[in-house]
């Protein structure tokens, strides 16, 4: 039987464990993945962090980065908005002469990358040393979700087109990679219908919210034929999904998922998925209610925001508790 000195050493050394983990993590990524103990919960009242008047009508994409500082794609006025996280001022609005801009990525060293597909088919970069946009990637529609891996590949999904693309920044080379889907919708395993979000691994696995299936799917490196780890004909924990819009990872790799037309974001853990925020499933522009929200982010503290589209707001539900000490082991 262990001691309690001996109980105290293996803390001390699973602390160790987690805090190199989430720093190995920090130094390579550029957004939140934070680590959550099995219960935490967050306020089912959220504060409205930005309105219309701020971010403009049905916004889309969010990011936070690691140092707190928060990016959103103004969907209606074609700008970005870019707030310090940590008290909520706004620092500037970027004019990048965008069109009802879905999705927005920010890589580590500050460029951020936006759909500009709808009428200008491509991904403009915004470079904040030189304070100016060039064009990184041709498309053929919107990409309703963006991300760029640890290899400097970025992936567009292409809601129209049904699959994933990705193409290698900085290769003057301009022939795109498949990454998910036929281009033709379906519901096989190496189909997508109306994908959405995304999220890349840093293992290189694919995570498509492939909206019209109601499901999530998982691509491995390389591998074009996907499993569905949430929502129909899911064979794990699994809950019910209606065409999810979103999807994002924790440390422990649990899937968050922003289920569009079910109006709540779900969570899954030991005992597979629930309902976080949003559980009423109805659509209203009340402070515990969502109405077709399209993305999600956290920030460094487990704060979770959240694109309320048709209610044209940002929406804050703050981390209420995470209780198992420094390391939320």
């Amino acid at each position: 039987m262990l001691n309690n000195m001996s109980l105290y050493g293996l803390c001390i050394v699973s602390c160790l464990i987690i805090d190199l983990k989430l720093k190995s993590e920090a130094s390579i990524v550029s957004y939140n993945r934070p680590k959550f103990c099995p219960s935490t919960r967050w306020t089912l009242n959220a504060t409205t962090f930005a309105n219309r008047t701020l971010i403009g009508k049905q916004p889309r994409g969010i990011f936070i980065n690691t140092m707190n500082v928060i990016y959103a794609a103004d969907y209606s006025n074609g700008k970005i908005s870019v707030w310090n996280g940590n008290d909520s001022v706004l620092l500037e609005k970027i004019s990048m002469n965008l069109s009802n801009p879905y999705s927005i990525f920010v890589t580590k060293d500050l460029d951020i990358y936006v759909d500009n597909g709808q009428n200008y088919s491509r991904i403009d970069k915004w470079d904040p040393k030189k304070n100016m946009s060039t064009p990184v990637m041709s498309v053929n529609s919107s990409c309703y979700g963006l991300f760029v891996d640890i290899n400097n590949y970025i992936y567009c999904s292409l809601n129209e087109y049904h699959q994933v693309i990705k193409h290698q920044l900085n290769n003057f080379n301009p022939s795109l990679i498949l990454a998910a889907g036929t281009g033709v919708k379906g519901s096989a395993l190496d189909m997508l219908n109306s994908p959405h979000g995304i999220f890349v691994h840093t293992n290189f696995d694919l995570y498509v919210a492939d909206c019209k299936n109601d499901r999530v799917q998982v691509f491995t490196k390389d591998n074009l034929t996907g499993l569905t780890v949430a929502g129909r004909n899911s064979s794990k924990f699994t809950i019910t999904l209606n065409c999810p819009a979103g999807v994002v990872l924790d440390l422990d790799e649990y899937l968050f998922i922003v289920d569009q037309e079910n109006h709540r974001i779900i969570g899954s853990g030991l005992n597979g998925f629930h309902c976080l925020v949003g559980c009423s499933r109805l659509s209203n522009n009340s402070a515990n209610q969502l109405d077709s929200p399209r993305t999600l982010s956290f920030d460094n503290f487990g704060n979770m925001y959240v694109t309320d589209r048709d209610n044209s707001r940002i929406q804050k539900f703050s981390i209420l508790t995470n209780s198992c000490g420094k390391y939320n082991f």
